[in-house]
């Protein structure tokens, strides 16, 4: 076991076997335990469940918390492993998914296809251009604003963002600028950049892939738009959710690992990762990461400027190289605030980036802030850590809105129980299969995987597939489902969680919401 003065909980599924899992949750033996756990001396010292020994788990010594505890770690475990087995065929399904996707609107179709083949036409589709468009973006071709007339009229405002002015939840416009830039961020650098400029009508700045120390790439992908070149108001970062068929990104989404921050929290570690604050091989990285002294991070001084212009993959992490431009965009457009967004795993990401300017005491970039919009996010810390970004989110407005819509599996991930105390914190507009719109502070079935859900939960998913044949003829042609879209909800007959993340309902969720306990905006 590791030792130090802070607090940690890694969960290591590829130290042990099947058989070892299983040992693990019918007895919670030490030696078992060992294999999938590795926990800082402060946190053994302090959790007596992580020193009893397999008599104290089994039968009549265990309390159900113990017991609760070792299959929520057991369930994590096991789908890390099928998905971690399965990562190579996930990779290239998605590769020559999207390369036949890609295939047939390239070529106009099936028939098209079969003409420009017989006829020497071919077209072949190029990744990295701006035609090659994602899985994400087959499931959902919209690319157009919901009123966008409306939305450049606002932003033209003098009083729309200013350092006394912070946008609120009732700006429909300003949600769908952010759920579309969710989903763009799924697409690359070119397809993204001609959508900003030339449909959107507003400036492209820059798209990174950042390095991720977990998966041990440039997997964490943000760009960065202004409403305009110069004299900006408005000052977007979008970050990449969770690739449908990326195991690694999947694999984070169900881990259960955390890292505890002094005075702000548990927070998950492969998030961390991903913002490129540490590297569970050496937990010591996140503290040297974390550690505030003075008003200012670790070496934040030259920080900033160092890895904005490495060129070195293993250098240009997404926390400090869009801290370093968002300061220089700030500075540079005195009249502009700032907005974070992000969908499914970006989501998360978007929410931490505001939490670790507060964490390295970033008063200055924090006070302009407008807001954050996430949509299908997963949960990315304990309650003390949402007690804290509360008290710098909700005033002297809210600013943070976690958009969550019906049955999605994502924003009930990582489990939320007794043992590891995973918790949503800031206003949760929940959107049923109906687009009826709730304020809540929870969404239903928190924890999705409850009996009494079971039968519901896909007697839904059944309706929303019965349903994406009608939409089309019920609000225009702009609601009419892709084939892509309609093969995913026949995955969602058996997978009805998996489905319903999907970015159709995120976008029809706020276009067609309709209000209920929250007041929004109409056009």
């Amino acid at each position: 076991m590791a030792t130090s003065n802070v607090r940690f909980l890694i969960v290591k599924p590829e130290n042990g076997g099947i058989w070892d899992l299983v040992r693990f949750l019918v007895q919670g033996d030490n030696q078992s335990r060992a294999k999938f756990l590795e926990y800082s001396d402060v946190l053994f010292e302090e959790e007596p469940e992580l020193q009893r020994d397999g008599d104290d788990y089994s039968g009549g010594g265990g309390s159900e918390e113990d017991g609760d505890h070792r299959w929520v770690i057991f369930v994590s475990i096991l789908v890390r492993k099928i998905l971690k087995l399965f990562a190579k065929p996930m990779e290239w399904t998605g590769y020559f998914f999207e390369f036949f996707l890609n295939l047939f609107t390239h070529n106009g179709s099936f028939l098209g296809l079969l003409y420009n083949i017989l006829h020497g036409k071919l077209v072949i589709p190029q990744r990295g251009t701006e035609t090659f468009i994602s899985s994400i973006g087959h499931v959902d071709g919209r690319t157009n604003l919901y009123k966008a007339e409306i939305l450049t009229k606002e932003i033209d405002r003098p009083d729309f963002v200013n350092k006394n002015m912070q946008l609120g939840m009732g700006h429909r416009a300003l949600m769908d600028l952010c759920m579309m830039a969710s989903k763009l961020a799924y697409e690359n650098e070119n397809v993204v950049r001609n959508v900003v400029n030339h449909h959107w009508k507003m400036h492209f700045v820059d798209f990174y892939n950042c390095w991720n120390d977990y998966e041990k790439e440039s997997s964490t992908q943000v760009f960065i738009l202004c409403d305009k070149p110069k004299d900006a108001k408005l000052i977007l970062i979008s970050f990449r959710g969770t690739e449908p068929f990326d195991a690694d990104d999947w694999i984070t989404d169900f881990d259960y690992s955390w890292y505890e921050i002094p005075k702000l929290g548990k927070v998950h570690m492969g998030f961390l990762e991903a913002l490129g604050l540490g590297n569970r091989g050496n937990t010591s990285t996140f503290h040297e990461q974390l550690l505030v002294k003075n008003g200012k991070s670790i070496d934040s001084e030259n920080v900033d400027a160092t890895i904005a212009r490495s060129e070195q993959p293993r250098e240009r992490t997404a926390y400090y190289t869009v801290r370093s431009k968002l300061k220089s965009l700030l500075k540079d457009n005195e009249n502009a605030n700032f907005v974070v967004t992000g969908h499914s795993l970006g989501g998360a990401l978007a929410i931490l980036f505001p939490s670790m300017l507060v964490m390295h005491e970033e008063s200055a970039v924090m006070k302009r802030l407008s807001g954050v919009y996430t949509y299908g996010q997963p949960r990315i810390g304990n309650r003390q850590l949402g007690k804290l970004m509360e008290a710098h989110l909700e005033h002297p407005v809210p600013k943070y809105f976690r958009v969550v819509y019906s049955n999605d599996l994502v924003p009930r991930l990582p489990y939320d129980d007794k043992t590891f105390l995973y918790k949503h914190f800031g206003i949760c507009l929940y959107y049923n299969s109906l687009y009826i719109e709730q304020k809540v502070h929870e969404e239903p079935n928190r924890n999705f995987f409850g009996l009494l859900f079971v039968l519901p939960v896909y007697l839904n998913a059944g309706w929303e597939f019965i349903r994406s044949f009608t939409l089309g003829y019920v609000y225009g042609s702009e609601y009419k489902e892709s084939w892509e879209s309609v093969l995913l909800r026949m995955v969602g007959l058996v997978f009805p969680g998996i489905s319903a993340h999907s970015p159709v309902d995120y976008i029809n969720s706020v276009r067609l919401g309709r209000e209920r306990s929250i007041h929004m905006s109409s056009f």
